[in-house]
């Protein structure tokens, strides 16, 4: 691609996955020679490499006394006006539409009064339309901004049935899967930090999320209590959120405590990975499975539910374990075989890795290029 990009980036700057993909999709294109603009109310979680391409734009509120609330999405359009007029950007790439892609909107609206003209894509990451989306305090705007936005894209085939079925969408959904770093998540030998976490040989499992009731957490804490009933092990619980103290209070309940580690929010969560010997999600919805392609990178195998995007990455029987939300018990079972037959758990590291190579940042990342030029004028044909 002769043509190097001037691009605004708009997510959050959490660990979530809209925040993860966001920012990694943008330190990739800035590899690649495009100027990207993240444009968030903070540095992003993923955000700790800065180079000659990569800016950081911060969106701050202005407090008032008669705003009860802090009208955070008036400060984000006249932040994105900003950056686009001085910046000269090129595209605007919006990700998770709940407020961004109505905000967005706003933006062009302001500029095209001020005769500029700039494309919007929206991506569209789970729960702006699973969960949050669907309520009908924000729906028609939903709806509304997808329709506006000049491209719009979806994590999985599942995401954008979705959309499809909620809502009446006029425009076309592109699906670009979510996509691994093999530089940063990848095997590597760790043993010495396997040492001090299972000074006995112990399996370790682990989870990663943001401890919301969807990620089903609780349920982690179960299988992995049957697990261990069996097998000597220990569990790995990264992240953080609201249900923290309920889960900690569930391991005392199942007296596994001490063998539970409650991890909170890591930056360098492929060090984890890579002395992990089993993930566990058991959700009751995901869009895509980020965090279990991060795990399948790193050679472990991913017992998951069976819902969402999920079947789109894990292939069952070969790469992890698919099974209905809830069902704590044929998953505990599917643990407990992987972990006690070491030539099978062998056989699915390396299924595990073979099938996350089909989500290979040098295969995606050249699809939001080639899309990109769809909607501007720039040179087409890009190669990963």
């Amino acid at each position: 691609m002769n043509k190097k990009l001037k691009i605004g980036v708009v997510c959050y700057p959490t660990y979530g996955g809209s925040g993860v993909v966001a920012t990694e999709l943008g330190i990739a294109l800035a590899r690649k020679g495009h100027h990207i603009h993240f444009i968030s109310y903070k540095r992003p979680a993923r955000l700790n490499i800065f180079s000659e391409n990569i800016y950081l734009h911060e969106v701050t509120t202005a407090n008032y006394p008669l705003f009860e609330y802090l009208p955070y999405e008036t400060s984000l359009a006249s932040k994105m006006v900003e950056v686009v007029e001085k910046e000269k950007l090129d595209i605007l790439h919006v990700h998770y539409a709940i407020p961004h892609a109505a905000v967005a909107y706003m933006a062009k609206q302001i500029l095209k009064a001020r005769g500029k003209s700039i494309p919007v894509i929206t991506t569209l990451h789970g729960t702006d339309i699973t969960l949050v989306g669907k309520n009908p305090a924000f729906a028609p705007v939903v709806e509304f901004s997808i329709n506006q936005s000049d491209g719009v894209t979806a994590v999985s085939n599942h995401l954008k049935q979705e959309t499809i079925d909620r809502f009446d969408i006029t425009k076309d959904i592109e699906v670009i899967y979510n996509f691994i770093d093999f530089k940063r998540f990848r095997r590597v030998n760790k043993d010495h930090f396997k040492q001090a976490i299972a000074p006995n040989g112990e399996k370790i499992v682990a989870h990663t999320s943001n401890f919301r009731k969807v990620k089903r957490v609780g349920d982690v804490i179960r299988i992995f209590n049957e697990i261990h009933k069996k097998v000597p092990s220990r569990l790995l619980l990264i992240g953080d959120g609201p249900e923290r103290n309920s889960l900690e209070e569930l391991c005392k309940e199942l007296e596994c405590r001490d063998s539970v580690r409650f991890l909170g929010k890591q930056d360098a969560v492929e060090e984890l990975l890579a002395i992990s010997d089993l993930f566990l999600i058991p959700s009751q919805n995901e869009s895509f499975g980020l965090a279990a392609l991060e795990a399948m990178a790193c050679e472990v195998p991913v017992i998951s539910s069976n819902i969402g995007g999920l079947p789109e990455v894990i292939q069952h029987g070969i790469s992890g374990f698919l099974e209905d939300v809830g069902d704590v018990k044929a998953m505990a079972a599917h643990g407990i075989s992987l972990l006690t037959n070491e030539k099978m758990l062998e056989q699915f590291r390396a299924a595990a890795i073979a099938r996350a190579k089909d989500f290979h940042i040098d295969s995606i990342v050249p699809m939001y290029e080639n899309y990109f030029c769809s909607l501007i004028e720039c040179d087409k044909g890009v190669h990963a």
